[in-house]
């Protein structure tokens, strides 16, 4: 079954149950916390054998399986994200009256998409490369034999697909949206210029991932960009916001809209707290909880390049913290 396949059974599914409220549903939360919790058991199992970790050690890694987040709203429509191990998320794609509503359906097009990510098709394999490839080449007007010079785009995305080869769709996804967001923030652009190879910027961050810190020195670029042009962040997080609606109305994944919203909307944050109202009359405000975390400069250890923010590492950034609420092994 090709990609498109899968998406068009995803979409047909979703559509056919917009308006299904029989019982069938009402357990999907338990559903979807005991598909990752069996998957995790059995990749544990391997591993156990060779360390002296007990039954405990393992349930206790399962207990917080997945995360759950509801967007602040004063009233319905009410909208949901479950986080799955790893990082994928997805989001509700009914219009739901209650916030229990939201979670259950935000469930259940994460448990379709966690199951549809098992089928054979949905593995990275040479001839899965080659086909995107040839696609990325076509749509994108290039010749396919740019994917052997890594100094290219598609030369980049070969080296990436090809080190994921044999790991599923939502895993790579997982590794892109790292360098979705570097190329959205200008990241790679930056060290392009530092000259750094690509396969240095490829290893590095497929190491670290997507963290708090790296979260921080992004929403510092945005700040930055916004004093120089006033009402520019505004703008760029509403065209976000509409985004990651349009992506959870699809039942996609979510996390590079979710991310890009949420790394705005710190940015936002710091420009109110700096007096610039321009900014905030572009775009509605967030109500989350605010956590503080200090901003840092980004280094990148392998090439020995420093990029530093535009403001001082010792500003505070408020991290949107909207509310939280864990899988267990109970579900009501």
């Amino acid at each position: 079954m090709s990609k498109v396949k899968v998406e068009d059974s995803i979409m047909s599914y979703l559509s056919q149950s917009e308006t299904d409220t029989s019982p069938k549903d009402l357990n999907v939360v338990a559903m979807l916390h005991n598909f990752w919790e069996q998957k995790q058991m059995n990749q544990l199992n391997g591993s156990s054998t060779k360390s002296d970790g007990s039954v405990g050690d393992v349930a206790s890694q399962t207990e917080s399986l997945l995360l759950y987040e509801s967007a602040p709203s004063p009233g319905p429509p009410y909208v949901c994200y479950v986080t799955l191990p790893g990082g994928s998320c997805f989001g509700n794609y009914k219009v739901c009256d209650t916030l229990a509503e939201a979670r259950r359906d935000a469930a259940r097009v994460a448990l379709m998409n966690s199951l549809m990510n098992e089928l054979p098709c949905r593995r990275i394999s040479p001839q899965f490369i080659a086909q995107s490839l040839q696609q990325a080449a076509t749509d994108s007007a290039v010749s396919i034999e740019d994917a052997c010079d890594s100094s290219t785009s598609i030369g980049t995305y070969s080296l990436l697909l090809n080190s994921y080869i044999g790991r599923t769709m939502l895993e790579f996804q997982g590794m892109m949206t790292v360098f979705q967001l570097l190329h959205w923030n200008g990241t790679l652009k930056a060290l392009r210029e530092r000259q750094c190879s690509r396969q240095s910027v490829i290893a590095y961050y497929s190491r670290r991932g997507l963290d708090d810190y790296m979260r921080s020195s992004m929403a510092l670029d945005w700040l930055g960009r916004e004093q120089k042009s006033p009402g520019r962040l505004g703008e760029e997080l509403q065209v976000a916001q509409r985004e990651l609606v349009l992506a959870r109305r699809q039942g996609i994944e979510l996390c590079f809209y979710k991310e890009k919203t949420e790394i705005l909307s710190l940015a936002l944050s710091q420009a109110y707290i700096h007096h610039t109202p321009e900014a905030l009359s572009q775009a509605p405000s967030h109500t989350y909880e605010q956590e503080q975390l200090p901003l840092h400069t980004l280094y990148c250890q392998d090439t020995e390049i420093q990029i530093t923010p535009p403001y001082s590492p010792s500003l505070t950034l408020h991290k949107n913290t909207k509310s939280v609420c864990q899988t267990s092994g109970k579900h009501k």
